[in-house]
């Protein structure tokens, strides 16, 4: 674990109880004293700042759509990707059988970590301290969020966008498929060949790995 401080580093907390954060990133795998309490903990935790992010930043926004926009922020996929970009997959400890499965880069897997690492900055340095964490992960998201999209999954986006320029619909291919039957991750590829686009996403399912290619194809084309 002696990449602890550096992820401590980038997540902008510095832990007065580092233990808090070791067990953050212990999965059930690995042993009975495991990140699950702290993951329900700071699920709520997380639920509650966002809430508040979204409430103080889209001030004419009606509840309904404040609810889809919060849920979006609080998805799997999302936390994943958050989780990816601070590498807290080379830090968690995780059982043998977990661990070859690929257990360190499956989206559930990080997503609970994530949250967990909120539920111990909580416990270590009370709300604000946690709020402080979560507004600075989610900046850059609440600054590009656009309502009008919400309620649409990535794959329903990307179908409308590439209708409306009367480009063929994407094509979607299982590149690879690992773990044991009751716990797999897939590996989707997504490509648009009009468009030169090639994106990939991993998911505990089929839909959820192709849900992540449109993602992230759906944003490569937006943004080209």
């Amino acid at each position: 674990m002696n990449g602890l401080p550096h992820l401590a580093a980038r997540l902008g907390h510095t832990f007065q109880q580092a233990a808090l954060l070791r067990q953050a990133l212990t999965h059930r795998s690995h042993s009975s004293s495991n990140n699950e309490r702290l993951e329900f903990l700071g699920d709520s935790v997380l639920n509650c700042i966002v809430a508040q992010l979204l409430y103080r930043n889209f001030p004419n926004i009606p509840e309904g759509d404040l609810s889809r926009m919060r849920s979006h922020l609080v998805k799997e996929a999302t936390l994943s990707e958050i989780a990816t970009k601070l590498d807290v997959g080379s830090c968690l400890l995780l059982g043998e059988g977990e661990l070859k499965s690929g257990g360190w880069r499956r989206p559930s897997v990080l997503a609970d970590a994530l949250e967990a690492i909120i539920g111990a900055i909580f416990l270590d340095a009370g709300f604000s301290a946690a709020e402080a964490v979560v507004t600075r992960l989610y900046q850059n998201r609440m600054t590009g969020l656009d309502p009008s999209t919400l309620g649409k999954d990535p794959k329903t986006l990307l179908q409308e966008f590439l209708q409306g320029r009367k480009l063929a619909l994407p094509q979607y291919t299982v590149l690879a498929t690992e773990g044991e039957a009751h716990c797999q991750t897939f590996r989707v590829e997504c490509s648009i060949p009009a468009l030169g686009i090639r994106t990939h996403g991993e998911g505990g399912s089929r839909r959820a790995a192709e849900q992540l290619a449109a993602e992230a194809a759906y944003k490569t084309a937006t943004h080209a």
